[in-house]
């Protein structure tokens, strides 16, 4: 599973942990303006904007899992299995595959206002990438440094919901996560005082009895509800080291072990965590075994051209013996 949050500090920050039991091999890779999109219905993009993200490119396509564009605009998708509903084409609105939505939004909105437009006519319908690749349920955090909305493909319908803590997990749909926050309410960051009863006398015996309640565990509700609190009372200077440092300090809050969770096909774990600074396009990750922050600046290529641009992921760490 996943989670994604938007963080700001003088600058804007936007990453994710994507926590599954294996490797697409996935990229850092930047798609520049150029570059043309032949979207299965949706027509071309031969001219847009510049994006940067982490993507299994496939047949010369960016797969993107999350991803920023020059604008500052950036989109997650994260697994949202057995509640993800693609419906059938529809001649009467805009029909994007769930595989071309991130470069679909990125190509031409500049903010969360503009991405909220775009999706007033968007019908997500059920397509596959190849037969090899078949589509995945997922919803989208759509986030600028003003703002989030949640995407999500219901039976139901289309539904964008304001997002105000910018966080996404998975499982259950999003309007139940900002309602089981209120089961919270009475988590603090400082000293508790007594509420238990008004004649007993009962003292703090420990520091961070204040936040005794904080779920623990991997599953999609607990780490929506970590990563909140973990976000929305952080404490960082406004400097980039600072402020990436502690995005990662964010993220890691609810990062998955390997070992601690079974699943069919081995334990899931977060394969990578990113960070991007959305205004300046430094798309920061680490991964499992590379706790060293790597960046890869998008401004640095040359975003005029129209062929793929990718990094592989280092994905082994170097050991730094201070006496040696």
């Amino acid at each position: 599973m996943c989670t994604a949050v938007s963080y700001k500090t003088k600058s804007h920050y936007f990453g994710r942990n994507l926590d599954y039991e294996y490797s697409y091999h996935e990229t850092v890779t930047i798609t520049p303006r150029s570059y043309r999109f032949s979207f299965r219905q949706a027509g071309e993009s031969r001219r847009h904007y510049a994006m940067i993200g982490m993507a299994f490119c496939q047949n010369d396509y960016p797969l993107y899992y999350d991803a920023t564009n020059e604008k500052g605009l950036s989109v997650a998708g994260l697994n949202f299995p057995k509640n993800a509903c693609y419906k059938d084409a529809d001649p009467n609105k805009e029909n994007v595959a769930p595989f071309e939505f991130i470069p679909y939004i990125l190509a031409d909105c500049k903010s969360v206002e503009e991405a909220r437009k775009k999706l007033k006519n968007v019908n997500l319908y059920c397509e596959n990438f190849s037969n090899e690749l078949p589509h995945s349920p997922l919803h989208w955090i759509i986030s600028d440094r003003d703002e989030s909305v949640t995407v999500e493909p219901l039976a139901s319908g289309l539904k964008v919901y304001d997002n105000p803590v910018g966080v996404l997990t998975n499982n259950p749909p999003f309007d139940f996560h900002m309602l089981n926050l209120a089961n919270y309410i009475n988590l603090t960051r400082d000293e508790p005082t007594n509420r238990f009863a008004k004649d007993f006398d009962l003292a703090p015996y420990s520091r961070g009895m204040g936040a005794i309640g904080l779920p623990g565990d991997l599953s999609s509700a607990s780490r929506f509800v970590k990563a909140t609190f973990t976000k929305l009372n952080s404490v960082s200077k406004d400097d980039e080291t600072s402020s990436v440092s502690q995005f990662f300090h964010i993220l890691g809050s609810v990062e998955q072990q390997m070992g601690c969770c079974r699943v069919e096909r081995g334990f899931e774990h977060t394969i990578y965590s990113s960070c991007c600074n959305t205004d300046s396009g430094v798309y920061y990750y680490t991964t499992y075994n590379n706790s060293k922050i790597v960046g890869v600046d998008m401004f640095k290529e040359d975003l005029d051209s129209a062929s793929l641009i990718s990094y592989p992921l280092l994905t082994q760490n170097s050991l730094f013996i201070q006496n040696a």
